[in-house]
């Protein structure tokens, strides 16, 4: 019997190798990576159960199913969608329910998912926090924290000290959110709500956000007209560009000013024609606090109220404001120091303004 003899392996021939053809692999700088949220699948809350898992997410963050919310009353309608209250069945704890309006593209819907997810990871005590996103029958759904007390919309806060409270906690929320880089692009009354225990959180900031991305940026179901900036209705203002920060610093301005008048602070209507309201923002000079109120006030809405972007101060800068500390020093006297080195350089005086541009320049001096 023979031995088998094995085949020869057959030899490439190194000759036809082409060296010029051979290309690096390129190399990846992990510092860079960011981790991608994974797209929503149609079973609603399975996606979103997977996100809150990580090791990010509060403890209070458990997934929640769909079916065991039972819809209550409808509660209000805010920026591109309806509110509804819900109780949870196996906790018998009490969450707000925002169904998203439109009936978007494939592509848009799965960018909004995206995004929600995302925002489900913001965390912070004056924050509306967002528990859970549902895709339920092409309809998007998104669980909120329930604020007992409602908004602040129609609330007169005429006392200086409880109002530099209320500021104190809002620009909180501010600063945090403008520290992730989201831009909230409807801060009004409306959508400042508060609890039994006083606690003012700003809702709203994730679907404003998200919509301003498929709707045109001055349609009212993004951002209320009547507390936008002027560079964001007049795009000819400012050469065109627009500081999305800014804008809310902008509109805190006036919803703080309209807490402390109990009215709308511009000459005309808020719920007025979309002209009135344009000219009223972008012609005219802006709204001031009255010369009854404290300088430090005074001062305080002269720094979000600036026509020019760049010399509003950031949410960061006016929680180190004087009425701001004031609010948040519980009852401690301080006095009003060194107010011009905080607000930027004034608004040059014309003839024409000179005379209403005074009581705003009184607390510099």
């Amino acid at each position: 019997m023979k031995p088998v003899q094995s085949l020869p392996v057959p030899v490439k021939n190194p000759s036809r190798r082409r060296v010029d053809l051979r290309l690096p692999l390129p190399q990846r700088d992990v510092s860079l990576a960011v981790p991608l949220p994974l797209p929503p699948t149609s079973a609603g809350s399975s996606s979103s159960s997977s996100a809150s898992s990580g090791p990010s997410a509060p403890p209070s963050s458990n997934p929640k199913n769909y079916s065991d919310l039972e819809r209550g009353n409808r509660i209000g309608s805010g920026a591109g969608g309806t509110v509804y209250k819900v109780i949870h069945r196996p906790t018998s704890r009490v969450y707000a329910l925002k169904v998203i309006y439109g009936n978007h593209e494939e592509n848009v819907r799965r960018q909004i998912c995206r995004e929600i997810e995302i925002l489900r990871d913001v965390s912070h005590p004056n924050i509306v926090r967002c528990h859970e996103m549902f895709d339920q029958n092409g309809e998007i759904q998104v669980l909120l924290e329930f604020m007992d007390e409602g908004s602040l919309e129609g609330r007169h806060v005429s006392n200086e000290r409880d109002l530099a409270k209320l500021s104190f906690q809002i620009l909180n929320g501010l600063a945090y959110l403008h520290g992730r880089h989201i831009v909230h692009r409807d801060i009004k009354p409306s959508n400042l709500l508060v609890n039994k225990a006083a606690n003012v959180k700003i809702a709203d900031f994730g679907v404003s956000r998200i919509l301003a991305q498929t709707m045109d940026p001055c349609n009212s179901s993004v951002g209320t007209i009547a507390y936008m900036s002027p560079e964001r209705i007049n795009t000819d203002l400012n050469q065109g560009r627009y500081d999305g920060y800014a804008g809310d610093i902008w509109s805190l301005g006036v919803s703080i000013l309209e807490f402390f008048l109990g009215r709308f602070p511009f000459n005309v209507s808020r719920q007025g024609d979309w002209a009135s309201l344009m000219c009223a923002i972008c012609m005219s000079q802006p709204p001031e606090a009255p010369a009854s109120a404290s300088p430090e006030f005074r001062h305080f809405i002269s720094c979000c109220l600036q026509r020019e972007p760049g010399r509003r101060m950031t949410a960061s800068q006016l929680l180190r404001h004087p009425f701001i500390l004031r609010g948040a020093s519980q009852g401690q006297n301080r006095s009003p120091q060194n107010l011009h080195q905080l607000l930027p350089p004034p608004r040059p005086l014309s003839s024409s303004s000179s005379s209403s541009s005074s009581a705003a320049s009184s607390p510099m001096t």
